[in-house]
């Protein structure tokens, strides 16, 4: 059975979002003007009697700061709170009425659901000693998890050829490969993970607060050499091993290829990478594969975390951080367009009431590079990027597919304990369809199997959703509410609860609130271009800013920084938070930025 347990975290996968997100009922309260250009307002009620967090809070935005940024996804908001401890004042617009993008949370009747990731590791690692993105953005910021974090070591899985409980162990990971494919599986699996091994510790090694868009990056990571060098040729392979730093910059798929021929052993790695990234192997990134498995099967043990109030409550940390560095967020502020003068982002423009709030530095964008390219940028800077034919590589970039969700409040009178539950459970179909074939892998969580607090005593809150798997252009002729677009709705759950029932089989008879969600209400809540979870790429080796632009945050545009999913290094809360500290540190000298590196420690790895 699942083992878990409750423990303090001072404070952190990426998902999707809710049907209905945007909460009824939503009122604005004036608050006292704590600063010039500060006036807050705060929700009062969702659907319930729930206490909002600082997520929920809207600010009024001043004229004019240092920075503008688009978007109160993790990548503005891990931004912008870096910007203040840097001390640069920083203004967020986000167009919803909450803040967190993809991973914002909402309550309906009593029930309180994640909109998408529920699967975490680092939050509880000790102050200073976690190797997540998120996290590490907190402790430098000075914020935390004020009700921790749960802790549990399995998920369960149901393949078309058995069930397994995979354990964050390394042997247990060992044993399941050999019950499915045999001893010479196990053969490669050894091959591959010691091929994996310094790939692992060298993305350790590297942190992304070091990372810098300049020449100044030199300096910031000097300190880093010694453990790259360390895991590089400090291994069995002595001074060869640094030829094993070909690996960092290729797709997981060449490694695989090298040291995997069992096909069951290879669907299951194209699992693995399909249900981090939303891209199989041969577009995930090697170094990201090695740090996964070298942190899931280390010697002193894993854990898996789950935030107690869900993943609204990283966001609220992260909005706190914001504003006790003197940065503000305005919410139901959509963006009409950033603003460009002689070539230079200087600020963003309001949809709502056509104010221009200027930046004194620079505008970041957490929208990604589609919509920002398509939508925000003038139409002059458009056709220079359609003369230069930057335009055809950013539409030509292959985008991952979209989602389909079902939020369900249910009855769990007679359901095993929620230690024998569980609270992850992921199900294959067919394998014959290939991991990212439509419908086919199913991610299921069960929070409240960690923390009861999200729905009424007895009940459970259930998350279902086809992993980056639904087409768009499915949807993309049907209109919301149509009678057409609601039997597609029913159809689409219906495959939803079929994945269901392997976990909970009269899932049906239990459900007391159900809301189901499409592509369209993904692109419709969280502004996602055709509803997508993201690049379709590796993000550790590409621009889809220019063919011509190195990987991270730099977008062509003069003045202009890309943060999210959009950028470095891609898909996942820990990478958005990570493009975060890339882009901050990129805007403030190289001197700040030592400053921090060298100041108290904010992880394992800085």
């Amino acid at each position: 059975a699942m083992s878990s347990a409750l423990v303090p975290a001072t404070t952190c996968a990426r998902g999707s979002f809710a049907a209905r997100a945007s909460p009824r009922g939503v009122s604005r309260r004036a608050r006292s003007r704590p600063s010039r250009g500060t006036n807050r307002f705060s929700a009062s009620a969702v659907s319930d009697t729930k206490e909002l967090g600082a997520g929920w809070v809207s600010d009024e935005l001043p004229d004019e700061v240092d920075v503008c940024i688009v978007g109160a996804g993790i990548g503005g908001l891990s931004c912008a709170a870096l910007l203040g401890k840097y001390g640069v004042s920083v203004a967020v617009a986000e167009a919803h009425s909450v803040m967190g993008g993809a991973a914002h949370g909402f309550h309906r009747d009593g029930f309180e659901f994640d909109s998408g990731p529920s699967y975490f590791l680092g939050l509880s690692s000790p102050p200073g000693e976690s190797i997540n993105g998120l996290r590490q953005v907190l402790d430098a910021v000075g914020e935390t998890l004020p009700r921790g974090a749960a802790v549990y070591n399995s998920l369960k899985m149901y393949f078309p050829d058995g069930n397994f409980e995979c354990v964050a162990d390394r042997e247990c990971y060992r044993d399941a490969i050999r019950r499915f494919a045999g001893d010479d599986a196990v053969k490669e699996w050894d091959a591959l993970e010691e091929a994996m091994t310094p790939l692992g510790d060298a993305a350790v090694a590297i942190p992304f607060a070091g990372m810098r868009a300049d020449s100044g990056v030199v300096l910031t990571m000097a300190k880093y050499v010694a453990p790259l060098v360390k895991a590089l040729g400090g291994g069995p392979k002595g001074a060869e091993g640094f030829e094993d730093a070909k690996w960092l910059r290729e797709n997981f798929s060449a490694l695989v290829d090298t040291h995997v021929r069992n096909e069951w052993l290879r669907r299951l790695l194209d699992l693995e990478c399909f249900v981090i990234s939303g891209l199989k192997a041969d577009r995930t990134s090697a170094a990201i594969m090695a740090f996964t498995f070298a942190e899931r099967h280390k010697e002193e043990g894993c854990v898996y975390d789950y935030p107690i109030g869900g993943s609204q409550s990283l966001i609220d940390a992260l909005a706190r951080g914001v504003r006790k560095h003197g940065g503000v967020v305005a919410l139901r502020q959509p963006v009409e367009r950033i603003v460009v003068e002689d070539g230079r982002a200087v600020g963003m423009k309001l949809k709502r009431d056509g104010r221009v709030i200027r930046a004194r530095t620079c505008v970041v964008t957490n929208a990604s590079a589609w919509d920002t390219v398509n939508n925000l940028l003038p139409e002059d800077v458009r056709l220079k990027r359609r003369a230069s034919g930057d335009e055809k590589h950013t539409e030509t970039t292959p985008l991952c597919d979209s989602f389909v969700h079902l939020h369900l409040g249910i009855d769990a009178a007679g359901l095993p304990p929620a230690s024998e539950l569980g609270i992850h459970h992921l199900v294959v179909d067919d394998w014959s369809k290939g991991v990212d074939g439509e419908r086919n892998v199913f991610n299921i969580s069960i929070p409240t199997t960690l923390d009861p607090s999200q729905a009424p005593e007895g009940k459970h809150t259930v998350h279902i959703y086809g992993a980056a798997n639904e087409p768009y252009k499915r949807w993309a002729a049907t209109t919301r509410g149509s009678p057409e677009y609601e039997k597609m709705k029913r159809e689409a759950a219906d495959d939803l609860y079929r994945a269901l029932e392997k976990v909970i089989p009269d899932i049906r008879k239990r459900v007391e609130v159900e809301m189901v969600a499409t592509p369209l209400t993904q692109k419709r809540f969280v502004r996602r271009h055709e509803g997508t979870y993201g690049p379709g790429v590796d993000m550790t080796r590409a621009n889809l800013y220019g063919a011509s632009l190195a990987p991270g945050p730099a977008t062509g545009v003069d003045g202009l920084w890309a943060v999210g999913d959009s950028t470095y290094p891609g898909i996942g809360v820990p990478a958005a938070a990570g493009s975060g500290f890339f882009t901050a540190n990129s805007i403030v000298s190289v001197w700040k930025n030592l400053k921090m590196l060298y100041g108290p420690k904010i992880g394992k790895n800085v």
